[in-house]
Formats: C-alpha cells, structure tokens, sequence
C-alpha cells in the first residue's frame, strides 16, 4: 500500500505549497510580532460577539425528555381514543396461575427479534379471487396504460459539520469562513452530566490525550517555520481523526450532543487576522495581516488525515441521495380502542389423566396391550402394519435401554440423560418413529426430528447440520430402510454430510436391539421442566432454530388438545400431515397415546398416487377425526369423479392444519360444497392456527348446532397494506376473504402487539402479532437466549407504557386480530411479509393473485415462489415460478404481464422481477415443496437461470437517487494546467520499454510467426511445442517443432490446391481445442490465408450454438472452412438444416486427409502491417465484435508476454483456456512458437468429466506457471472443495507452482481468488501464486502476471502480496476515486490486475473533453501500445470504441472502452472495475 497514495481534493506537493505560501503572505511581510501561537489559538477559538453561545446537553437530558413526551402522549391517548363501531370483545381479567416464575419486563431493545419462517402451502385456490382477478384484467384492458410521468425530485440533504474534518473549497476570504467547528462526539461526558465551553476546548486543546491524527508523517523538505504554522493550524482540528473503532464495543452513551445554533448564528466564526492574529511566515518573520482562508486551505492539506474521518465509519449516508417518499395523507389509520387481552376457558382437570405422557403409554401398554395405535399404509392403500400399545411399549422400553446401556461403554457411555439425539426417519414409515421417539422419552433423552437427507447437497441442509451441532447432537436414530437408503461413500460407509457434525447411526429394528433385563425398568416420573424434545424450525433467512418444548409443556399441550377437541379413548382419527412435527406431531403422535387413539397414517407417497385415499380411509374405518391441509381437500376435489361409496357422516372433526393461511378458506368452501351431500356437515371442518414457538393457538370446536355459521369477514386489502381493518364487500376486487380459527386455547391468554418496535397493545381496527401467555408452548430457542428473550420473553404493554401482565408471553408468527365473540383471524405471517414503501403485503396473497391468472396453462401451481429483495434501501417483490415444458415463450410472456397487471390492480403495488425457470429445477423442501430461502439465495446469486424473465423496476423503484449534477464544459487543455497547478500527478501507467530490453534470443530477428517456426524446425527439430491431455490425464497427442511445420505445410497444398484460395483469402478455422487448431492455423499463414478461429457449434444444442457459427463465417467474409470430419458430418446433418441454410456454407475442407505434398514456396508477408488473423468474440450481451491483427501487432504481442511471464524453450506452461480469442488463443497457439517452450493443454470442457484434471496435470509435470479462467477455478472450487483430502492422498502436490494466473476481461473476483488460494493451502499452493490478467475486446493483454515466488536459493526474497484497495462507492458515482479502509461503509474491494505490459503504456482520459486526468478521477483508458490492434470496423461490431485522447500516439490505435472503470497508480499497477 506505501505506493498508493490515498487520493484528495485539494491535494498539493511540499514545492507547489512553498511558492503559493510564498506568493500570498510576501506582501505581509513588514508586520512585526505581537504574541506567540498559542496566543493566536486561543484567539482563533473565541466566538464571535454576536454568536449564540454552544450548549452540550448529556444523555440524561435526553432520557428526561422521552419520559416528558410520553407523559404528554399518554394524556393525549386518553383523551383521543374512541370506541370501535363494529368490533365489541369480552374480556377476563384473570390471568393464569399455572405460569413459569414471573421475569421483569426488559427494554425495549429485546422487542427487535429475528422472524422465523414457516412452511407454505401451495394451494391458494379461490373462485371468488379468480373472478376478481380477471376482472381486474378486464377493468386495465379497457383504460390506457399510464406512462410514469417524471416526478419533481427534491433534495433533502442535511448540512452537518461533517465537513468539518476538511477545509472548504472555496477561495473566499470573508470573515463568515475558515473557523472551527465542534465535534459533537469529541470528548466523553463528565461524570456531572455537562461540560462547560472552556474547558471542553482547553481539553481538546491542551490536555486532551485521546484525541490522535493518523495523518501525522512528517513532510520531507521545507523550513522549521512551515512546520510550524501547520502545527499551530492542526491544533484547530479539535475532531479524533484516529483508526477505525472496535465496532463489537463501540456505543453512543459517551457521546455529547450539541445543539446548534439557527439561522444566521449557525455561520462560521472568522479567524481575525490583523491586530488580533499574528502568523509568522517561512522565514520566520511574524506579521500581523488578515489573510484569506486559502491559507488555512493549503497548510491544512498537507496535516491532512489519509484515514476518513472516524464518524464516517459509522453514518451511513447514502439515503440521503435517494428520493424519500411522502406517506399518503388519505391512508387509513386505525381509529378503535385499545384492544384487551382475550383469555381461554379454564383447561379443566380430568381425574384419570395420567402425570405424564410416558405414564400414559405405560397405562395403556400394559392395560390394553392388543388395542391398535398406528397403522400404516403402502402405496396401494392397504395396511401395511399395525402398531398395538403394547408393541409400543415393549419396544419403546427396548429403544430407551440401548440408547442408555449399548452405545460406548459402561464407564462412559455415548448417551446420558439429558442429550440430545437426531431421529431421521422417512415420511412412510411413522411406527418406527413412534417407536424411537417414546424411547427417548423414557430413556429421558431429547429427540431432535429432522428430515432425511436424501443427497450431500439438500438444499437447507447445511443448516439442519448447524442445528445438529450447537445441539451438540452425535447419534442419529434411524430405521433400517432408511440407512440402506442414505448415500454412501465407495466404502459403504455414510459420508459426513455437509455442515453436520459426525454421527452415529443407530439402527432401532428390534432385530438389532438387545434386549433388557428383567430387572431393568425405565424411571417414570411426572412431568416437570426438563426438556421433552426440540423441534426444528426454518426462518425466513434459511437458518434453523431448535424450538425446546418441556415436559410439562408437552403434557399440557395434550391436555388442551383433548379438551378443545373433544377427544376420547378408543377414537380413531385419520392423520394426512407430516408426523415429525407441528400438528401431525401433537395430534397424531402424542396426543393420541394420551387418549389411547387409534391413528391411520396416510403416507405423501400415497397421496401422490390417490389424492382420494384419506377419504377413503374416513369412510372404511368411520373415522371421528381427520388431520388435513387444505392442500389434501382441493386434490381430493380434482381427483373426486362422484364416487358412490364415500359417506363422511362419521366424522365429527376436519381439522385443517393450514388455517392461518388466509387463502384456505376457498378450499375448505369448495369441499364442503361437493361432500356436503356425501355426509359432510358444515360445523366438522375446523381450521386452527399454529406456531412452532407457541404450538396450538387456536382451533374451531366442534358443535352440534349446525344452525351457526363459522365466523369469516371481509376485509380490505388496501387497509391491510396499513395495518388496519377496514370491512368491505365482496363485490370489490381488492378484498381479502378471511375465516376464523377459532378460540383461544383452554388455558391461554392472548393478545395483539404491533409488529415492530415495542410490543404495545393494537387497537381493536388494528392488525398486529398475536401474542400467547400459556404453559403450553416452547420456552425458548436451543443454544440462543438473545433470540429467546426477544421471542418468548415478550411483555407486551398499554399506550401508558404499563404492561399488562406479569407474566412473559410468546410471539406466534401470525399477525392477524381477536374479532366478535372472541374468534381468531389470521390475514398472514410475518415470515412472508413484504413491506414496500412503507406498505406491507403478504406473500401468500401475491401468489393467489398469480396463481388467479390462469396458471395451469402456464405454470405449476405448486411450484411458484414470492420474495423481496433490497433494492435502494426497500424492498421489491419477486416472483419465480416454474414453466411447463409445452409453454411457448410468446404465452408465457403474455401470461407473466397479465400477473403484473392483475397485482398491479388488487394490490396497487409493482412486482420487480418475475422469472419463469424450467421445470423441477427450484429447490424443494423434504416433502416437495419449494424452499423459499434458498431459491431467494441463487435469485441474489444470479444462478437460477431462468428461461423468461420480466422486470419492471420503473414501476416499483421509485426513489430513484437523485440526478447527477452536469459538470460546466472544462477543455483538456484548462484539465492539465489544473492539475498541474494544484499539484496533481496526471493519471497515467507504463511498462517497460521493449526497444530497451537486452533479450539474446534469436527468435527477434524474425518478424513473422511462421518463419520462426521455420527456424525452430531446423535448429530444434525434436523439441516437444505442444502436449494435449485428455479427461484421463493421459497424453492424447503432441507435436514437436517439425512435426508442426510439415503438418502446416500439408495444409497449406490443401489450401492452395483443393480451396484455390489466394493471398489474403479469410479462412474459418471450426476446430474443438486441441493440436488440429494449431496446425491448421499455422497452415494459413504458410498459405498466406488470414484465420478466424471459431468455437464449434454443441452437438446437444445445435439449435443455439450454429447460428453464431454462420454468423462469424458470413461477417468475417471467409472463403473456406476447415475442419475435422465429424464437424464436417455435423455442419450438414439435420439439425443443422433445421437451424440455418446449409446450403449457404462456403467451401468446407476436411483436414483429417490431408495430402503428402509440400508446398512449393511458403508464402512470406510483404509488409509487417499486413493482416495476420482476426480475433472475433460474442459479448455476454449477444454482440460480435472483431478485431484486426497484424504480424508486427502479433510479434511484439508475443515478445511482450515472453519478457513479462520470462518464457524459454526450457518452461512447461500448463494452459486450461478456451482458445478461440482474446490473450487464451494467444497462449494457446503463438507463445509456444515464438518462445519455444512446452505448452500443455488442457481443454477446459474435460474439466466437466474430471474436475481434478488441471490441477493434477500441474502436479504430475511439476509447472511452475499455469494459465486458467474463472470458470475452471470456479469449477476446481466446487467440484473438488471436499476432496483436498483424498487428492492429497493421491499424491496432488501444488507447491511447485510458482505463478498460476487467471485471464479474464473482467474486473478481479476477489472472493474466488482468495476461496481457491485458501481451499487448496494445504495441497501446497501459496496464496501469492495466484494472480490475475486483464484484456479487453480491442486491446488483448494489458496487464499480467504481477508477481512471482522465488526460492531463498533464488533470490533470498518472496514477492509482494496483490495489492488490495477499497475505493469509496459513493465518489465512484461521481467519477472521483477515493481510497477508504477496509470495511468502511460503501467500499469496494479492488484488486490489483498485474503489472501492465513491456511496451504498453497508459493514460486516463476523460470520455467528454478527452483530456487527461488526475490520479484522484475515473476515466477511460487510452493505451499506446507498439503491438497495438485495428479494429475490424464494420456495422454489426460492437463493444465501445473510444474518443481519441488529446495525447500523441499512431494514428492506427484506438482507447479502449472500459467504461469509465480505469484506476492506476505510480508502481505500474492498474485496478479495473468492470
């Protein structure tokens, strides 16, 4: 870093401040002395006499001012509120007495929690939606589009003393200028609270020892007198310019508020030069003068900090830039009273239930040991196994003595009470899972269920193993089919899946078990606090959460079920949900050994196949109760074709787990009206609501009045985008239906907070977060108490700030309100809500409203995904969902608008981005649906690869920064003198000289490619140019340097004989990587022809690739096209014929026959200017450019890169490149023959098959200087980042590699770089062996290889590290370069491209006035090269070409277009930024 000078406006050098000083204080010489600098300071300092004094105010003035403005808002609270006029509640003030040890209430800081996200369902069908929605359509049809006018922008920038820290700009020496402004965090607080002004700036003068500049170098050259006036002039920076504090412990509680004076007192204090300031100058001659603030300017720069002030670490002020939206006036505010806690009927106690759930089991085990509990089915519908009480508790008991007695040893078994354990067992097999999860029970261990893992890279995986591990979970239960299944490694063992720890599976097949002795008998005891399990939840942010439910909890949780239910013993109850957790767990699992159930297990496996095999199953085993989501009603309704045998008069009880998605009361309307005549009564479907956090939080009771309809509102959506109930009709388009779910649970209380902020109780109109005070529910989230105390510690309090009870109660996830009668709404999550421009919007609505649009032509209705991504500090909805295979681009895209308008229209709000991705290709959760966090994860990474996207971000981006003000017109000419005048070092970079260079190889008399390899045929006949590897690592073929010739010249008679081409012909060169492509290039120029090299077309994608193919040989005007024989094949079979005119081929020449005649005479340029070949590309926007090289342009190209990267015939390169243009065919086709060393080439498409091949082609050959592409470390990276250890044992060894380079026309991928330096450390590659290049389209190499290793045998030394800079974002924007520290707000890592070129020189100009520019500006780079390109001009080219700068240079060159993105330094070091 000490040869990169941190960049400043305003910066001069010692010799340009010595005669500016000079010229402006000469005339002020004759003035004598009148007081020392101290003296002058202290005068500096004083205020002006009619400036309004500074006060300081501490921390605790503030906190007396909070509480007085709470004490005014809670007495304008109670006199504003007003009752509801639609809403009446009934309230219980009693609170529960079975509760936990009452906590205190904490601040409000624990009030900001993380949210959690639930699993969503894909149905969302409604037909009152759907009408809504093609209305909507209809509606937009009919009236024009309206085109975004533009909006007025104001700016809100607020003036601080920030810019304090610098002097002004300005060269105005009026007396409102040049004084010192404060620091508001200057000096900490005294222990009375205030500080006076004296002895603040005596402090900061004087005594203050903690106020340090880290500008503080000395200057080198200039008098003692200059020393000190800037001495004198630094004191008066009274801010702490010190290093970056320690973020974990900074905090704002030693800070001193200021309070500013207004209007025109807020002026800057003048420094009284003349009878009341004295000043000496560089001759030590004081004077006495009133000197202009330029002065100030001046000597301040040089005391100038390098580091950016230190509250700039800390202000993040780039929203100030952006257009800050006024909140809408007419938006609906809630206007009810404040709403009153809801309690639960009284959870009765029954005589004979049992003191805990393992008590339960053993009752019923050893009372009724032959009455059913579980049974299974196949995937045919039968029973495939029936699980009795007894066979429960016997095996149970034989699970819980293993766990104990069979894992480690006596003395130190792998299993205590107290641990936790993982059960992974699939979704079909629930007996096994009862089985070892009433094991752990007894053997009072903690069972932790989690999915099965079917692959290493399950999406989510990673973090259900960071769960595992800060459980600190190490055997894992399983069935014995579920451990066939689990993927193995070559030697039969269960690999370490990534991010788990390491486990033991335990089989729990009774086959494999011990069995207890007769003695042994678990230890039963009443519920109390220990933990009963922990179940996993998934936020919204992908992380896992481990949710500890007690035992008393648990027990309760039964209990309340039973009651609120109704259940009773002997019942039998139809469970469709997943078993390992939420509702299916607590109905299907536990509950029902509570009451001695029976359970019929309905496996997803089997819903697949028969949508209709739960209704099947109700009516063969006239089952009382089904557990189902409405997912399960709605394909029972596709699936239904009025079935005869199907009679649900038995059930009493249709739970449906998925209540509190507001969209399921659709499904459960549907369904109630097709089975309504097959028995179904409308009070037996009962929607309930849960949380993992909170359990059950409230179900619908089953009645036998059927005469009372269920509760169901409906409500406005644009008052629920402002968290306010607002009743509408449903003749309006945008309306939400919703259903109640219920009552409170027995034993509970509830209540309704705001979502953000302090949880204060919302008023009765008012959507906020239901809250529960139960026993009853999870105590906290395993391992993270600051988590739990934000979560399960909630208090929630009244507009007085008083809370409202004693008690802690637990956040649900749910935001929704406590309606008539006590009835529980819920209107959406927290995990799917989006809140955009200060509206929120729930996900699960935008996906109804999508799913409306006709989907099933389009899209799967399953499979679709809603997001929001932070774009400008808000957030913008995506929308990804997966298109079907026979969807046409034209309809899909139809489809996608009519989205975007119908949400446009029921939500009034726009949808960023919405991308259709080809089908099963989304990730999926365990049980098939789409994981929402991990398709947000490859959105942000730009890996979803879609196949029709649609943004619109003008619709919903609409705080825009704020213009860039246009600079007035400056010429290049004024540009130079100004930055010559104020000291600037003018932008500009060149390498070595190359006419200078002593080089002894012979190779420099030759000026053509092919009579050097001429010569090399002679001199060096045998010497191996070329080696090509193939997938195996094996050699596929090599030439030597007469092998090479004699094939060229076979080439050249095919080209003059059978293609009757001439001098100058263009020649298409259609070759896959590999010798052939070498050989007939060189072929060419023996002919005299000009080659292009083209990549050849896919053979599984002709359709795509081929017409590029067509399109280069037809611009490049190419009078031939050789090849080998199955391109030749390919170029004329069918699918070519289907995608481009075959018959339009130019002459097509087959070099795998080639003739045994040498060419007469080899043709030899006339000019060195003359055309050698074209060098053509497809940009990663579709365009193809192509650029001119000449033989003199080739020549020096390659001496250049022989002299930079130090090549000789005694080197072995190891190239992994795509060698069709840019500096990859340079290295892969011309360095060789002019440098004579060995290239071995490794096509990078072999990579695919053999991810290790480059790297163990380095390590077998011993390279010292390798060349690749993103792509190939990016493919090492992934591929091979959990094999460094078997690679080692294989015997890869990279510690040779002295230089491995990365060539690429982009700017460097830091992060990639420093993944592979460090994944492959231990295999012996040294993190500064990795460095990069840098090409553009017109200019092929500019930088490379910036640094070397050397042995200390070699030169006693290693070379630098890459040099590494963080450049300021916000002066990024404004063409200005500023260098910051790392982790600085706004910075962006950059990191050095490689020293530039031998011959290569470098200048940045400005784009608009073609001037050059300063080293602190952004600008284009101009390049004078001797091996400079002519670009192929033409119409279709494209890429940027530049503005010829006002700087000498040959009239052939052009500027590359880098687009504004140059930055270089003086040590010949360049950083590019795109």
């Amino acid at each position: 870093m000490s040869a990169v000078a941190f960049l400043f406006d305003g910066d001069i050098t010692q010799k340009g401040y010595e005669k500016k000083r000079s010229k402006l204080i000469g005339a002020y010489l004759p003035q004598p002395p009148t007081a020392n600098g101290a003296a002058v300071v202290r005068c500096r300092l004083q205020p002006s006499e009619g400036a309004t004094r500074r006060t300081f105010r501490s921390a605790h003035i503030g906190v007396c001012d909070i509480r007085e403005a709470a004490a005014r808002e809670r007495a304008a609270s109670a006199a504003g509120n007003r009752p509801l006029f639609y809403f009446r509640f009934g309230v219980d003030q009693a609170l529960p007495q079975e509760r936990r040890t009452p906590v205190t209430p904490s601040s409000a800081s624990r009030y900001h929690r993380r949210r959690s996200s639930g699993s969503r369902d894909e149905r969302y069908r409604s037909d009152v939606h759907t009408e809504a929605v093609q209305a909507a359509l209809a509606k937009h049809k009919e009236r024009k589009m309206a085109v975004p006018m533009p909006s007025k922008r104001r700016s809100l920038v607020v003036q601080t003393s920030m810019d304090a820290y610098t002097p002004p700009d300005t060269s105005s020496g009026s007396e409102d200028e040049g004084s010192v402004q404060g620091d508001s965090q200057g000096t900490p607080t005294s222990s009375q609270g205030s500080i006076n002004m004296e002895h603040w700036i005596s402090q900061a003068i004087h005594g203050s020892t903690t106020s340090t500049t880290s500008s503080s170098s000395t200057q080198s050259g200039g008098s003692g007198a200059a020393h000190r006036l800037a001495d004198v002039m630094a004191q008066t920076h009274i801010e702490n310019h010190s290093a970056p504090p320690d973020v974990t412990t900074y905090t704002s509680e030693h800070s001193i508020q200021v309070e500013r004076p207004q209007g025109s007192t807020t002026s800057r204090t003048a420094p009284k030069y003349g009878n009341a300031e004295l000043m000496e100058t560089g001759d030590g001659v004081p004077v006495s003068s009133r000197v202009s603030a330029k002065i100030q300017q001046l000597v301040n720069t040089l005391k100038r900090p390098k580091r950016p002030p230190l509250r700039e670490f800390f202000v993040d002020d780039f929203e100030e830039l952006l257009e800050v939206q006024q909140p809408d006036p007419n938006q609906p505010k809630p206007e009810g009273a404040q709403m009153l806690a809801m309690r639960g009927e009284q959870l009765g106690v029954v005589t004979n239930w049992p003191p805990s759930l393992e008590a339960a089991l053993q009752r019923w085990g050893t009372i009724s040991p032959k009455a059913p509990c579980l049974t299974t089915m196949d995937t045919n519908g039968k029973p495939l196994y029936i699980l009795t009480y007894g066979k429960l508790w016997t095996r149970s008991m034989k699970v819980a003595y293993n766990i104990l007695h069979k894992l480690g040893t006596k003395q130190e078994p792998m299993v205590r009470p107290g641990d936790r354990v993982a059960l992974v067992f699939p979704n079909n097999d629930p007996a096994a899972f009862m089985v070892a999860f009433y094991g752990c029970l007894l053997a009072e261990v903690v069972p932790v269920p989690i999915e099965v893992p079917l692959t290493r890279k399950d999406a989510g995986s990673q973090q259900i193993g960071f769960l595992l591990g800060s459980c600190g979970v190490t055997v894992a239960l399983t069935s014995d089919a579920c451990h066939k299944g689990l993927p193995k490694s070559p030697t039969g063992e269960i690999p370490q899946f990534k991010g788990w720890p390491k486990l033991l599976w335990f089989v729990t097949e009774s086959k494999h078990l011990s069995k207890p002795p007769r003695d042994w008998f678990p230890h039963i005891k009443d519920a109390n606090n220990d933990t009963a399990y922990i179940e996993y939840k998934t936020c919204k942010d992908g992380s896992v959460l481990g949710v500890t439910v007690t035992r008393i909890a648990l027990l309760t949780h039964c209990q309340a079920l039973t009651q609120a239910c109704s259940y009773t013993e002997a019942e039998t109850i139809v469970n469709v949900l997943d078993f390992k957790k939420d509702v299916g767990l607590w109905h299907g699992i536990l509950t029902s050994v509570m009451n001695m159930m029976h359970v019929i297990s309905i496996p997803y496996s089997l819903m697949k196949v028969n949508p209709l095999s739960w209704i099947q199953k109700v009516c063969q085993y006239k089952a009382k109760v089904a557990c189902v989501k409405s997912r399960d009603m709605h394909w029972a309704l596709v699936a239904h074709r009025d079935q005869r045998d199907v009679n649900l008069s038995s059930l009493r009880m249709l739970i449906v787990a998925d209540g509190a998605n507001p969209w399921s009361i659709s499904s459960c309307d549907a369904f109630l009206n097709v089975f309504q005549s097959k028995g179904l009564r409308q009070e037996v479907i009962c929607p309930c609501a849960s949380s993992p956090e909170a359990l059950t939080v409230a179900i619908r009771r089953p009645t036998d009045d059927s005469n009372q309809p269920p509760g169901r509102g409906v409500l406005s959506m644009h008052g629920l985008t402002y968290g306010v109930i607002r009743v509408d009709s449903e003749e309006k388009l945008s309306v939400l239906t919703v259903q109640d779910v219920g009552l409170v649970m027995p034993g509970a209380i509830m209540c309704s907070v705001k979502p953000d902020g302090i949880p204060q109780l919302c008023r009765t109109d008012e959507i906020g977060e239901l809250c529960v005070c139960a026993v009853a529910t999870g105590t906290s989230y395993y391992g993270l108490s600051g988590m739990t105390k934000n979560t399960f510690e909630v208090f929630p309090m009244t507009s007085s700030g008083a809370p409202i009870s004693e008690y802690p109660f637990i956040r649900t996830g749910l935001l929704g309100f406590v309606g008539p009668g006590g009835l529980v709404f819920v209107v959406g999550k927290m995990d799917g809500l989006m809140v955009v421009s200060g509206r929120r919007h729930n996900a699960d609505d935008i996906v109804a409203t999508a799913l409306a649009v006709e989907p099933m032509k389009f899209v799967y209705r399953g499979r679709i995904a809603v997001f929001s991504v932070t774009v400008l500090h808000d957030e913008r909805i995506v929308i990804v969902a997966e298109q079907r295979p026979d969807s046409t681009e034209e309809d899909s895209f139809q489809w996608m608008s009519r989205v975007l308008q119908a949400i446009d229209s029921i939500h009034q709000v726009g949808v960023y981005c919405l991308a259709l991705v080809p089908a099963n290709t989304l990730p999926k959760t365990p049980l098939g649906g789409i994981h929402l966090s991990e398709t947000k994860q490859l959105f942000l990474e730009g890996s979803l690869h879609p196949c029709n996207v649609l943004m619109c971000p003008h619709t919903c981006v609409t705080n825009l920064p704020k213009p860039r003000q246009k600079q007035p017109e400056i010429g290049p000419a004024s540009v130079m003198v100004g930055n010559l005048v104020s000291g600037k070092r003018i932008a500009q970079a060149s390498g070595r000289d190359l006419g200078q260079i002593e080089d002894n190889d012979q190779a420099r008399k030759f000026l053509f490619l092919s009579e050097v390899l001429q010569w090399r045929a002679q001199t060096t006949p045998d010497h191996v140019l070329y080696t090509l590897l193939n997938c195996r690592g094996t050699i596929a073929n090599s030439l030597t340097c007469v092998q090479l010739h004699k094939r060229a010249e076979k080439i050249a008679v095919m080209l003059m004989e059978r293609g009757h081409l001439q001098d100058g012909d263009h020649v298409a060169l259609v070759y896959p990587p590999g010798i052939d492509l070498i050989a007939a290039f060189y072929g060419c120029l023996y002919a005299g022809c000009v080659p292009i090299t083209v990549r050849p077309p896919h053979p599984q994608n002709i359709a795509t690739t081929l017409p590029t193919v067509k399109m280069i040989v037809e611009v490049s005007r190419s009078a031939c096209l050789m090849t080998t024989q199955l391109i030749c094949k390919l170029l004329r079979s069918r699918e070519a014929a289907a995608a481009v005119d075959v018959r339009t081929w130019p002459l097509i020449l087959d070099t795998d026959d080639l003739p045994k005649k040498r060419p007469a005479q080899i043709y030899k340029p006339s000019n060195p200017d003359t055309l050698a070949y074209l060098d053509f590309s497809v940009s990663t926007t579709g365009m193809l450019a192509g650029v001119k090289m000449s033989h003199a342009a080739t020549s020096a190209f390659c001496r250049s890169i022989k002299l930079q990267c130090e090549l000789y015939p005694s080197r072995e390169v190891a190239i992994c490149l795509d060698p069709y243009c840019g500096l990859g065919f340079v290295l892969w086709c011309l360095c060789s023959v002019y440098s004579g060393h060995q290239s071995i080439l490794i096509p990078p498409s072999e990579l695919e098959t053999n991810p290790a091949l480059w790297l163990l082609a380095v390590s077998q050959y011993k390279v010292r200087d390798t060349f690749c592409s993103y792509s190939v470390m990016e493919l090492c990276t992934k591929g091979l980042g959990s094999q460094t250890e078997s690679l080692k044992a294989r015997g890869l060894d990279l510690s040779r590699v002295r230089t491995c380079v990365v060539v690429a026309e982009e700017r460097p991928r830091i992060a990639l770089t420093q993944s592979f330096s460090k994944l492959f450390k231990d295999l012996g590659l040294h993190p500064r062996a990795v460095s990069t290049s840098f090409g553009c389209r017109v200019n092929l190499a500019i930088c490379l290889q910036p640094h070397r290793l050397w042995t200390l045998a070699e030169q006693g030394t290693s070379g630098p590290d890459p040099t590494t800079v963080y450049v300021d974002m916000r002066a990024l924007r404004h063409d200005r370069v500023r260098l910051v520290e790392r982790g600085s707000p706004h910075s962006l890592p950059l990191m050095e491209s490689g020293k530039i070129l031998p011959g290569v020189r470098i200048i940045i100009a400005n784009p608009e006035t073609k001037g050059p520019l300063g080293d602190s500006h952004l600008g284009e780079s101009a390049m004078m090269p001797s091996m400079w390109s002519e670009r192929w001009m033409k119409p279709w080219s494209c890429g940027g070409c530049g503005t010829t700068p006002s700087t000498s240079r040959p009239q052939s060159s052009e500027p590359i277009k880098v687009s504004q993105n140059a930055l270089c330094s003086p040590g010949q070091i360049c950083w590019w930024l795109w």
